[in-house]
Formats: structure tokens, C-alpha cells, sequence
């Protein structure tokens, strides 16, 4: 199984599941780079700006020294190499030395990375042409072929979808539908003209980038009307995780702090992608996860409720963490400006805290749910200590499905094609 790295350097935990009529495609990375957003050429009204300004954020496309990005400037297949290559995946094979890239060329690097993650092929007699303008049809070829899509319609009816389907050279169809299927194909001003052989622009690329990233759950998607878009009918696949399976979560406290019989809403980030065995991504880092933290005699739990994955899915989520037990007193005296630096506080505790302690200062939106406490003080006035259960969400809060989680795999089976225009 190949090894994949993640958008935001995570792990992604990988399962033992198949998925039937699914595609794999590989998680992806964005190599580490100083970020720029807003561009002197590229204003709010721009037909490209939120792919641009997405793609910059996340150090794959870069602008300038003058801050422009010159969104409409023809891109070489070198230059295309160079960004392209910022997108990590496993290499699969080895590098080969293009007879017209010498050594000393700038792009050699990024170009023998580009060719062994299998982004980018040569032409017949070991020639890359890395000064050739790249024409569009080759982005949504290099991006297809690199995420391993192959067409589920028959692609002769995807491609009608194209005012100029006649224009795609032969060599290129089964893959330009594939990539039209899974959206990763941008047209401007008119989705529906492909324009294969035009010299792709700065700006249609980060646009075919980032429409590979939502494709395989790493970005959400724009709502852009440039993007192509066929209708293939109800394509979704159904995978069971199975009960058992671990999702690790994170939270934004250093602390979380609860009285007995505290009931505090909460919601978790997803730390690490759920993939499965081929990589595909079923949970994404990023989703949330809310639920509740009780307080029992026992010990302190979360209980989970729904799962909103990245891409807008909202499921019910059996699933809770493990019972957590240790105490934390707090006595009168104690420096409550410390005791609730980074922390989160139930409702009972922050009651407790300001009883004990005389403190009633403590601010509502430390509390989990913003939940007034003043009522609850009284029951702990007079009181010098009291025992609260602490929880230090890095270690405490990864969850366990307690019962099977199906979600939507993505595409798969039979399909009609029609124009979602």
C-alpha cells in the first residue's frame, strides 16, 4: 500500500475497507511556502480570485516580487511542474533525464518530482519541451492521471457536455472526462467550451489545482459557475466504518474543567484523516464533531452526537471517549487567573470556582455553552475546597465508534449523463 501524506502534515489513519465502484485517489500535501492572498492584479470582482487567493494561503501557487500574480499569463510545462510538484504524493517511479533539461536548468527539480509522482509525462524520444506552453487539455490530463480517476459514465456522452468536444485529441478523452466528472475542469467565461488546446493561464491552473484538492475532500468547494459540471446521476457509495475504529479529535483549550453532574456542549475537530485502505478519504482532518462532556460520580465522558464532514455532510455519530477519572482541587486562596488560563469551564465548575474562591469575575465565554453559573453558586459557598474532574483534551477526548458509521465513499455504478447547465 502506498504511503500518502496529508494537506496539513497530519497522519491519515487508513482502514480495511473496500469500497465497490470507488476510484482511489492519493491524499495530498502542500510543500511549506510564505503565503500571499491579495494580489495588485487580481481584484475582488476577478473571475479566479477565492481559487487564487486559496491556493497562495496554502503555499502551492506564489505570486510576485512586485505583488502582482499576472493570473492571465501563459504557463510553461516546467512552470506548471513547479507547481504541480507542490502537491505531495507518493513517487512511483523513477526519475528519468529529459535529453532537452539540462542540469543546470531551474525547474530540473521540480520536473523529475512531477515525473515520478506521474503528474507529468514526456513526449516520444525522452523530450519534456519544458518551454512549451502547457495547453489546458494537459492540466486536466496531468491532474487526472496523477489522482488515478478513470470515467464511470461512457465518456462519449460526458464529453457532449463540451460545445467543442471535437477540438480533444484523441489520446486525451477518457481521461478530459474523467476530469470533467469529477469536476476539476474550469472554464471562463463558459464552462461549457473546454478550450483543450489553448495555452493554460496562472489563473486557470490554480483553479484545475484547487478543484483536485476538493475532489479528494482536502478543500472545501467554491461555488463558482465557471466550473464544468455533468449531472451522472446518483453516484453515491455507501461505506461502512466498522464500530471499534478510533477517530482521534482536538480541541483549541489547554483544559477543560468540570463539577459533578456537569452536562457542557462541545464540539471537536477531526485531527487526522479517515482513509481507507487505498487511501480515500472518508473522514476528513477538519470535520467537527459535537456532542456533550457529562460528569457522573464516575468520571467524565463525551458522548458524540453529529459528524459534519468538511464537504457539508451532516451524519449522527455514535461515539464517546474514555471515562476520565482525575481531579484537580481548587481551594480559597488559589490564583484563579491561573487555574483558567486556557481553559474551558463547565458550568458546575466555574460555579464552584467562584463560590470557593469568592472570584465571581470569571468570564461568560469561558464557560461551555455560555451557560449562566449565578444560580449554581450557592451551592458551594461556604465551602473552603472542591474537587474538580479535568480533562487535557490532547490525551483524554479520542474517540471509539461505539456502533458502525456509514458515509458517502464518493462515485460509483451506473450513471446517465446530463448537462447540469
Amino acid at each position: 500500500m502506498s504511503v500518502f501524506h496529508h494537506i496539513k502534515s497530519g497522519t491519515s489513519i487508513l482502514l480495511a475497507l473496500s469500497i465497490a465502484g470507488a476510484t482511489a485517489a492519493p491524499i495530498l500535501t502542500a510543500a511549506p511556502a510564505f503565503s500571499q492572498t491579495a494580489f495588485s492584479d487580481v481584484n475582488n470582482n476577478y473571475w479566479a480570485k477565492d481559487f487564487i487567493a486559496e491556493l497562495s494561503d496554502r503555499g502551492i501557487i506564489k505570486g510576485f516580487p512586485d505583488g502582482s500574480f499576472r493570473p492571465d499569463a501563459p504557463v510553461t510545462r516546467a512552470e506548471f511542474a513547479a507547481m504541480i510538484r507542490s502537491l505531495k504524493k507518493a513517487k512511483t517511479r523513477d526519475a528519468v533525464g529529459f535529453v532537452d533539461v539540462p542540469a543546470n536548468f531551474w525547474a530540473r527539480g521540480a520536473i523529475a518530482e512531477a515525473y515520478e509522482m506521474q503528474w507529468m509525462s514526456g513526449y516520444p524520444g525522452n523530450v519534456f519541451r519544458p518551454q512549451q506552453q502547457i495547453p489546458r487539455v494537459q492540466v486536466a490530463i496531468a491532474l487526472n492521471n496523477g489522482l488515478g480517476y478513470a470515467p464511470t459514465c461512457n465518456f462519449e456522452d460526458v464529453l457532449s457536455y463540451y460545445s467543442d468536444a471535437s477540438d480533444i485529441p484523441n489520446y486525451a478523452l477518457k481521461s478530459v472526462a474523467a476530469a470533467t466528472e469529477k469536476q476539476l475542469v474550469v472554464s471562463y467565461p463558459t464552462p461549457q467550451s473546454l478550450k483543450p488546446n489553448k495555452s493554460a493561464t496562472r489563473a486557470e491552473v490554480a483553479a484545475f489545482i484547487y478543484q483536485a484538492l476538493v475532489s479528494t475532500n482536502q478543500a472545501q468547494a467554491i461555488n463558482s459557475p465557471y466550473i464544468a459540471r455533468v449531472d451522472v446521476g446518483n453516484q453515491n457509495v455507501a461505506v461502512k466504518i466498522p464500530s471499534g475504529i478510533a477517530i482521534p479529535v482536538e480541541y483549541t483549550k489547554d483544559k477543560i474543567l468540570l463539577g459533578p453532574n456537569d452536562k457542557s456542549p462541545l464540539i471537536l475537530t477531526v485531527a487526522a484523516d479517515i482513509a481507507d485502505s487505498n487511501g480515500k478519504v472518508l473522514i476528513p482532518e477538519g470535520s467537527k464533531i459535537s456532542g456533550e462532556l457529562r460528569s457522573t460520580s464516575q468520571g467524565v465522558q463525551f458522548v458524540a452526537g453529529e459528524l459534519s464532514i468538511i464537504n457539508g455532510d451532516r451524519v449522527p455519530l455514535n461515539a464517546t471517549s474514555k471515562l476520565i477519572t482525575k481531579k484537580e482541587s481548587v481551594t480559597k486562596g488559589i490564583n484563579v487567573g491561573n487555574l483558567i488560563k486556557n481553559t474551558a469551564l463547565g458550568a458546575a465548575a466555574a460555579a464552584a470556582i467562584a463560590g470557593v474562591t469568592g472570584d465571581r469575575a470569571i468570564a461568560t465565554e469561558e464557560v461551555l455553552g455560555g451557560a449562566g453559573i449565578g444560580t449554581l453558586v450557592g451551592v458551594f459557598l461556604g465551602r473552603d475546597k472542591v474537587d474538580l474532574y479535568v480533562v487535557n483534551p490532547e490525551t483524554d477526548l479520542d474517540l471509539q465508534l461505539g456502533s458502525d458509521l456509514v458515509v458517502d465513499a464518493g462515485s460509483g455504478g451506473i450513471c446517465s449523463v446530463r448537462s447540469s447547465r
